[in-house]
């Protein structure tokens, strides 16, 4: 069957419903939070209209939430969710659960800045504080990558038998309408087999139990099983990408999309919608005689150590922007890129810049403010500061 899109104006969190909705997605359990809800009303409304076989749990919390999606997974069933930040807080501990029973969950996480005070607006610290679960992680840039990322998590996640998360941004996405490219249900299908489980609680002839306690003489290896497997995804993000730019024109082989790279003297590094700003720029700074280029993180679980090496080989320095901050140290993205490079020869000079935190507006003009302060550094040859709070009110 030739591919021929379908071509759709939704908003992010629309994109996301459609895309579970064609994974033939079974079990859905979700509990409402702005400014995720829509993306469960939607689905909510296929389900009412007869468009999509799926069991819809409503529960308490969401904790309860992903309880439900561990028992149903637990079964061979594909199982969504969805939140958004102190929702996915409240995951927390069941997040480690369903990594740790190797359950191919997939969720789609609206980045929304915590509490308090009080935000509905974009951050990505609520995903980032969940790095260490086990959980791989997707940023999207735009409507169209949310939509794919769902549909590419499920493939990577039931391969390699770990829980993945899609993370979109508040409004910026998740309300903001655009031209997505869907792929007809056949297609799908094709790109997207049923699950095979690598185990079922729903196998009555072969009864046996999950989670049982392990000794600390089993427990390590419990460990180090995920820790290869987060290995191994990195090969299978990989090989998926490349699939499904070859089947449907939209080229995912790489954890990092780059541009630039070659002749730039600096490059910008961040994740998520911010990245649709700093392109739009870039090409601006180009045509002004500025050598520089960007590196937009795709997958920061399990983290591109490898692509980020070749980065760093061919630049002077990298600007990292930060949509988050961990407390005591800086920004997230910032620490794991220098912790990447620490025992490598290329040592380019880098510099954090703290963003657009809940939701404060990062724009074009901004993104040259920075070009102008990294170019400065990168002739001096050194930094100033290593961690700039960018646009605080003075």
């Amino acid at each position: 069957m030739e591919y021929r899109p379908i071509r759709k104006v939704v908003s992010g969190n629309y994109a996301a419903a459609y895309a579970a909705l064609h994974a033939r997605v079974q079990v859905v359990a979700a509990y409402p939070i702005t400014p995720q809800t829509s993306i469960i009303e939607k689905i909510a409304e296929f389900i009412a209209n007869g468009l999509a076989d799926i069991q819809y749990i409503p529960v308490e919390s969401e904790h309860s939430a992903m309880a439900a999606c561990i028992g149903a997974s637990a079964t061979g069933a594909r199982v969504f969710t969805a939140t958004s930040a102190q929702g996915l807080a409240l995951m927390h501990e069941m997040l480690h659960w369903a990594s740790g029973a190797r359950l191919p969950i997939v969720m789609v996480d609206v980045n929304r800045a915590m509490a308090p005070p009080w935000s509905v607006w974009d951050d990505q610290t609520d995903s980032l504080a969940q790095r260490d679960t086990g959980w791989m992680q997707f940023y999207a840039e735009n409507n169209q990558e949310v939509y794919d990322g769902v549909l590419m998590a499920y493939k990577i996640a039931e391969t390699v038998n770990l829980p993945a998360m899609i993370i979109e941004s508040a409004f910026i996405l998740s309300h903001t309408y655009d031209i997505v490219e869907m792929i007809p249900q056949e297609l799908v299908d094709e790109f997207l087999p049923p699950r095979k489980p690598l185990y079922s609680l729903a196998n009555f002839d072969e009864p046996f139990a999950v989670g049982g306690l392990a000794t600390p003489n089993d427990y390590y290896e419990f460990r180090y099983k995920i820790a290869k497997a987060m290995e191994e995804a990195k090969r299978v993000i990989k090989e998926v990408g490349r699939e499904f730019g070859e089947r449907f024109g939209r080229d995912y082989s790489e954890m990092i999309e780059k541009a630039y790279i070659d002749d730039a003297d600096f490059v910008f590094m961040g994740m998520g919608s911010l990245m649709g700003t700093v392109k739009e720029a870039v090409d601006l700074l180009r045509k002004e005689g500025y050598k520089v280029g960007y590196a937009k993180v795709r997958w920061f679980r399990p983290f591109p150590k490898e692509e980020l090496m070749e980065i760093a080989e061919s630049v002077k320095g990298i600007a990292v922007l930060d949509r988050n901050f961990s407390f005591g140290q800086e920004g997230i993205l910032f620490n794991e890129a220098k912790g990447s490079l620490y025992n490598t020869d290329a040592r380019p000079i880098m510099k954090n810049y703290i963003v657009g935190l809940g939701g404060r507006d990062f724009t074009v003009k901004d993104v040259k403010a920075i070009a102008e302060d990294m170019k400065k550094i990168i002739a001096s040859g050194k930094l100033d500061r290593e961690v700039e709070w960018y646009h605080l009110k003075r």
